[in-house]
């Protein structure tokens, strides 16, 4: 899989902003990763891939269950739509479209490499290959920084 370019993901899923956005209702709580005190049970996302969101999380319950996600961070939810510009830059970042996801962003710094980001660690290989199953990309694994961040790659 790879990346797609900008141009690829507007072709596909239109302008970036709200007007593609549905609610998919978790399988299980998320805790805010900014304030452990909140929960969320449902998340925005384009429509376009709110199956495919929805059967990652689905599949990660089953493999893990929830004490495990909980102990890993893995339910550490960090956003999926925000309609805002790449950090950096001037492009739309992913998230103004919906169609990217971050998780546990405390421990996967954006800057962090396979060398000191949470998500690089060998127990977090089953969550990066459901996420590659079901068509999203690891910024961390392709390329060596932003562990926290998924994508789709189609």
């Amino acid at each position: 899989m790879k990346l797609l370019t900008t141009a690829e993901i507007t072709a596909k899923y239109g302008r970036p902003g709200a007007a593609n956005l549905v609610a998919i209702k978790l399988p299980y709580r998320m805790r805010v990763a900014w304030d452990l005190s909140q929960t969320v049970g449902a998340i925005q996302c384009h429509k376009l891939i709110a199956g495919r969101l929805l059967a990652v999380f689905t599949d990660l319950l089953a493999h893990y269950g929830l004490p495990e996600l909980q102990r890993l961070g893995i339910d550490l939810y960090g956003g999926c739509y925000n309609y805002r510009p790449m950090r950096g830059g001037t492009s739309w970042s992913r998230h103004a479209w919906g169609i990217a996801i971050d998780l546990d962003p405390a421990r996967n710094l954006l800057r962090e490499t396979k060398r000191t980001a949470r998500f690089a660690r060998p127990e977090y290989k089953p969550l990066m290959a459901i996420f590659y199953k079901h068509g999203f990309v690891n910024l961390g694994l392709e390329k060596n920084y932003d562990f926290m961040h998924f994508e789709v790659a189609s």
